[in-house]
């Protein structure tokens, strides 16, 4: 598959009709569908469905795969380890890919300090174990965290989730005393205010209206935080949000737990998300791309804090050895082929591009993001910025249809997190699908219009 894509089946093509029948009647309706696509193969940055249509991919599995599909060195360790060991609970046997892995992630990670690991299989279960674990320190049963937040399916993970109501709805409330605070969603901002002149008053709410009000400080353990929010719509804070907000925390004794779930390995430009905001956090929850969609998530804390005692928090699953041989070869093939670097150039790129198209079509709002993580947000007019999620809905569908492969986050933003090995022309050609699928979309409402 060339960087190109190919539609031989106006999608969905005849299987793909058919097992969409299937999907219906076998798998829960609780997943989500954006598109009837079902892929049969993939290779770096493109995608082929049953029907033989090929599709550029902007999505990367959800900001999965950051090395982009079936990469040779990747489906190498697969094979390799394979035949070695598969699994051995870690738990209760070490082995030495695991102390391999985990002194490469501590070097990477944020901070000088002494740090220690916690492997599991799953982001949610990673925030599930940073939970536990604040507890167990702190002694403090109160936690703090966002609005718009996303932090995963599990039942205390969905308690600091709130971008949906749908991801709570008849759900009993877990143990976890949880207070949401207001995410500096500057375009939408929850005071109705304007950055820079607004002087962050979303972190003056916390000492004001939460610390000390609503909770004791002396019962607050951790704030949980995405450094760039995913589902709630590619949200990026000011430049200084952080080192504030990190400052005001450390004045009373709160920890910062940082969810890099969709921001980690590279997604950035940086090997985590918060680094671009120049901190350390107290604590880190990553999976997803670390093993390029494979089974593993890590929690990874100052030594000091990772105090809890034998058997009080142990895991059959994680640490397994497949995955965590494919993400040392990630770590080793982000380094090899600078692929920090190349999300950090083609994502300023694309953001360019993009606002090159927001000056001509007003249902364009806004344009964020680092790296490769970057929100197109659609709205009714660049005036009034009222979401239209059935337009983005529309240019996605439109874009699907024509080749080009991405998903929707947020009220109505178009969230483009391709692979970090793309390269240049593979932008420009989706760019071009993608200005092709707006202008039809602008073009229809104003006809109506007139």
């Amino acid at each position: 598959m060339k960087n190109k894509p190919n539609i031989v089946a106006r999608p969905p093509g005849k299987k793909a009709r058919s097992l969409l029948e299937k999907d219906y009647q076998i798998i829960s309706p609780s997943v989500r569908r954006l598109n009837p696509l079902f892929i049969e193969s993939a290779s770096d940055c493109m995608i082929k469905d049953v029907d033989g249509n090929e599709y550029l991919d902007f999505d990367s599995a959800s900001a999965i795969m950051n090395v982009g599909h079936c990469h040779q060195d990747i489906v190498n360790a697969i094979s390799q380890q394979s035949k070695k060991l598969i699994h051995y609970p870690w738990s209760n046997f070490s082995n030495e890919l695991i102390l391999k892995l985990g002194e490469k992630l501590i070097d990477l990670s944020p901070g000088t300090f002494n740090k220690r690991i916690f492997y599991s299989s799953s982001n949610s279960e990673a925030i599930e174990i940073a939970a536990k674990l604040l507890f167990w320190h702190t002694r403090k049963p109160i936690v703090l965290a966002y609005l718009n937040s996303y932090h995963g399916e599990t039942l205390v993970a969905a308690s600091l989730t709130s971008d949906k109501a749908v991801r709570r709805r008849h759900l009993p409330k877990s143990d976890l005393d949880v207070i949401h605070l207001p995410y500096p969603y500057c375009y939408r901002c929850p005071f109705k205010l304007n950055y820079p002149e607004c002087d962050y008053l979303c972190l003056e709410y916390i000492t004001d209206n939460v610390i000390g009000k609503i909770a004791p400080v002396e019962e607050i353990s951790g704030l949980f935080f995405e450094s760039i929010q995913g589902e709630g719509g590619i949200i990026v804070p000011p430049p200084e949000y952080f080192q504030k907000l990190k400052r005001l925390l450390d004045e009373y004794g709160i920890l910062l737990v940082d969810d890099e779930a969709q921001t980690s390995i590279g997604r950035t430009g940086k090997w985590f998300g918060i680094e671009n905001w120049k901190i350390t956090p107290d604590l880190i929850c990553f999976s997803n791309a670390l093993a390029s969609g494979l089974p593993l998530a890590v929690t990874i804390s100052n030594a000091d804090l990772m105090d809890w005692e034998s058997e009080s928090n142990i895991n059959f699953v994680g640490g397994n050895t497949i995955a965590c041989s494919v993400a040392l070869q990630v770590i080793e093939v982000i380094k090899k082929e600078r692929l920090l670097e190349n999300s950090f150039n083609q994502g300023k790129y694309l953001v360019k591009r993009l606002n090159e198209m927001k000056e001509t079509y007003n249902i364009i709002g806004d344009v964020r993001g680092k790296g490769l993580m970057i929100g197109i947000e659609i709205v009714d007019n660049s005036a009034d910025k009222k979401p239209n999620e059935d337009e983005a809905k529309d240019i996605m569908d439109k874009c699907f249809r024509r080749g080009l492969v991405f998903t929707i986050c947020g009220l109505s933003t178009l969230k483009i997190t391709p692979p970090l090995t793309i390269k240049r022309d593979a932008i420009d050609e989706g760019l071009s699908i993608f200005e092709g699928a707006l202008k039809e979309v602008y073009r229809k409402r104003y006809k109506k219009k007139s």
